[in-house]
């Protein structure tokens, strides 16, 4: 008897962790998703091997594009995470960022010429470039957001409606063709390997920012700033600093999904590149369950999160839904999800299932 109610006990608790942990959410809702798509069209998870135009090996299929064209969104969510945990807000700009980083690595590429017939410079160094120049609008966010005390949102507004202007001023309004291959290679395939490049780049960003926050203070130090700034600042830190800090790594991300954007066309849009992500990366933060007034986070969480807003955009896209409407369509789901993970709700079930373990034992 008393065994019995020992496994009991355990059961319940264990339910209970399960309903707190932030990574529930989030894979909860990727395997609803994915029932949802095993039910109405089995083949959503056809994965078939083939060759491109250049007659190499790819993989192709409905997962396939989801890990693809989310591995942009995953990078934005870590970068994300961390502004949103330290600074209690979010960076609307990182759309706009992300053209702007694209522009500049094409103009270092191609030099004064719109459409040259080799690189003019090396990628590493049109990168690098990009990776400066997008840091430096991070430290001008955070210098806004952490100095001059000024909303995140209301901060990151300047560069949101600037910053495509900017991109197309950086080129002379051209719009530079990259018709190097090599150069497509980040945004495509590696000739011989069948698995989209920017998921490998993706990976590399969740290991560093992984190992970054396990051997580092930076998980510590961004959480103590969210959580409260004046006691961080009494146990030594500074706030400010770890606020620009936050954004100047989310400048960093911008970098590296700029460079999969434009690799990918191998040219760029400024009023398309990057259209809206900085919603889904907002949206994915939320759906892991952090909080977005600040304080603790879930790296794992939001990067689950955004491969979740992939999946479901994927989805809606494949059953015929419109882009003008695919917004609305996403804003139904993803709100109720983001209810559904919220702490109170979350907090309420847990207590919800406990009752009804108490009522059982009772009778």
């Amino acid at each position: 008897m008393a065994n019995s109610e020992n496994v009991k006990t355990s059961s319940a608790s264990s339910w209970k962790n399960l309903l707190r942990n932030q990574c529930f959410i989030p894979i909860a809702a990727l395997l609803l998703l994915a029932v949802f798509n095993m039910i109405v069209d089995p083949t959503f998870f056809r994965i078939t091997f083939g060759y491109n135009s250049s007659g190499n090996p790819v993989l192709s299929g409905a997962i396939i594009d989801i890990i693809n064209n989310g591995s942009e969104l995953a990078i934005l969510a870590i970068g994300m995470t961390l502004v949103t945990a330290a600074s209690g807000g979010q960076d609307i700009s990182v759309g706009a960022a992300i053209a702007i980083a694209g522009s500049v690595i094409l103009r270092v590429l191609c030099g004064g010429n719109a459409r040259p017939e080799t690189l003019q410079t090396p990628i590493i160094v049109a990168f690098l470039v990009a990776c400066v120049v997008a840091m430096l609008f991070g430290v001008f966010n955070g210098v806004l957001v952490a100095y001059f005390k000024i909303q995140p949102m209301i901060a990151t507004l300047i560069l949101y409606t600037a910053g495509r202007s900017i991109a197309a001023w950086i080129n002379n309004n051209e719009l530079p063709v990259i018709s190097d291959p090599k150069f497509a290679y980040f945004g495509g395939f590696i000739p011989g390997i069948p698995i989209p490049t920017p998921f490998f780049i993706a990976v590399a960003c969740m290991i560093v920012i992984g190992l970054a926050l396990k051997f580092t203070n930076l998980r510590l130090y961004t959480q103590a700033v969210g959580i409260n700034q004046s006691s961080a600042r009494l146990n030594g830190l500074n706030p400010e600093l770890i606020k620009v800090m936050t954004f100047v790594i989310l400048g960093l991300c911008v970098a590296v999904a700029g460079l999969i954007k434009v690799s990918r066309v191998s040219s760029i849009n400024y009023s398309v590149i990057a259209k809206d992500i900085e919603m889904d990366a907002i949206l994915a933060v939320a759906l892991g369950g952090n909080a977005l007034s600040g304080g603790k986070f879930s790296m794992a969480a939001s990067i689950i999160g955004a491969f979740v807003i992939q999946c479901l955009t994927t989805t809606l896209y494949k059953y015929g839904v419109p882009a003008t409407a695919l917004p609305a369509y996403k804003a139904v789901v993803v709100i109720m999800l983001v209810i559904v993970s919220a702490p109170t709700v979350r907090e309420y079930v847990s207590n919800v299932i406990k009752k009804m373990k108490l009522k059982g034992e009772v009778a």
